[in-house]
């Protein structure tokens, strides 16, 4: 007990017998006691209350990391639902996101890009279906 041996403890009992007397020191003894107690109690409490303060830093600094996540979180959101901002966007075609990807450039060799060039003849009909419709005629 605080670092006192036993021969030490027992020439300190000795001392408060001799200067208290045997009326006064089993009250004394008690006292003493209930200091101690009292003492160890505040001690613990103390101790209690840094560890509940220390937990509850680290609970306010979790909570203040939530709190800046979901305000992130809230910014994307809103930024993602502006309308306005949007449609700013669209009109002046802020972004690549509507990029043609080339289909309007001019082909670089002409000879295989040009166009097929369509006739629009009429076809003579070939005299095996002429018969076939006159004899449907005469029927």
């Amino acid at each position: 007990m605080f670092g006192m041996g036993f021969t030490e403890i027992l020439i300190i009992a000795v001392i408060a017998i001799l200067f208290l007397g045997p009326d006064k020191l089993p009250s004394t003894m008690v006292e003493i006691a209930k200091f101690f107690r009292n003492t160890k109690n505040t001690i613990g409490s103390m101790k209690q209350s840094f560890e509940e303060e220390i937990n509850m830093k680290s609970m306010k600094d979790e909570a203040l990391a939530y709190k800046k996540e979901l305000q992130n979180a809230s910014n994307q959101v809103k930024s993602a639902t502006d309308i306005k901002k949007m449609a700013a966007k669209l009109t002046t075609l802020e972004d690549d996101s509507f990029s043609d990807e080339g289909l309007f450039d001019k082909p670089k060799d002409e000879s295989t890009s040009k166009p097929q060039e369509a006739t629009l003849t009429k076809k003579k009909k070939s005299p095996a279906i002429d018969k076939t419709e006159e004899d449907n005629k005469n029927v």
